[in-house]
């Protein structure tokens, strides 16, 4: 059974004092170990890590702090080609990433782009980003590109209504 004094306290240790004599088991050096640098008063040295990053070049072009910009966990999108397309559907087929992942071009978290390439089919293209020269090349062939949805933009400022 759990009793009140048996309670552990979780937060900081109290500041012990240093330098009080041979029995207070912070005597002598006080904690400070050896002779030395580390054991005088005002031992400050600089963190060598630090030295070592400001040896280091810059990579330029890309931003101060490119880490931030930069998304790990957003996948890049798997490129088809439009030859690839030619073989996998058949002419008048809508190219859509649901018929894409059945067809087993792309997996399931990963998105398509439909590069350039050659087709005489003619491809209806649905959700999926389209290159320009591919663009291009649907569109000699004969087929069309649905744009892509938008997401719903929320407005940050209420808009007067003129009574």
């Amino acid at each position: 059974m759990a009793n009140l004094n048996l309670l552990k306290r979780t937060g900081e240790r109290p500041y012990r004092r240093v330098g009080r004599g041979q029995s207070s088991t912070r005597g002598k050096q006080s904690g400070r170990g050896g002779k030395g640098q580390t054991a005088r008063a005002g031992n400050k040295r600089r963190p060598e890590m630090r030295d070592i990053i400001k040896k280091l070049p810059k990579r330029r072009g890309y931003g101060k702090n490119r880490a931030r910009t930069v998304d790990p966990t957003r996948p890049s999108p798997v490129a088809i080609s439009l030859t690839r397309l030619d073989t996998i559907f058949e002419s008048g087929a809508v190219v859509t990433r649901a018929a894409l992942i059945e067809r087993g071009v792309i997996g399931r978290r990963q998105t398509a782009k439909i590069m350039g390439g050659e087709s005489s089919k003619k491809f209806t293209v649905d959700g999926c980003t389209v290159s320009s020269t591919a663009r291009a090349a649907i569109e000699k062939a004969g087929g069309s590109i649905v744009p892509k949805a938008d997401k719903k933009t929320k407005r940050t400022k209420v808009e007067k209504v003129a009574a």
